[in-house]
């Protein structure tokens, strides 16, 4: 059985979520939640949340319990860039984006990574 969920315009870059996603790739479900729970990056909240979303979507659709679950896939996508300018020195501009993620995971009941 495969789960799935995703969370869009995270603003986060991707290339910072793609070393927490790293991280928990191909573990079980509670360790990973364990593992993100006390890693300190920023983005460890959103993808814990994530994986949380997608567990509470398979209890309620297949009545499975966390333990049976591990992470199957989970990619990290970029989504839109925010562009936005900063005043520089005689007269001129840089500028600066502010990129966003998009993120999806799909969870599956056998270790078959």
């Amino acid at each position: 059985m495969k789960l799935s969920a995703q969370v869009s315009y995270v603003r986060i870059s991707p290339r910072k979520m793609r070393l927490i996603v790293d991280v928990v790739r191909g573990k079980p479900v509670e360790e990973a939640i364990d593992l993100l729970y006390f890693t300190r990056k920023s983005g460890a909240r959103e993808v814990r949340k994530l994986l949380q979303s997608a567990v509470a979507n398979g209890e309620q659709r297949g009545g499975l319990k966390t333990e049976a679950f591990y992470i199957h896939r989970i990619t990290v996508g970029p989504g839109p860039t925010l562009k936005r300018f900063r005043s520089r020195s005689m007269g001129r501009a840089n500028q600066i984006k502010k990129r966003t993620s998009h993120v999806k995971v799909e969870l599956t009941d056998s270790r078959e990574v």
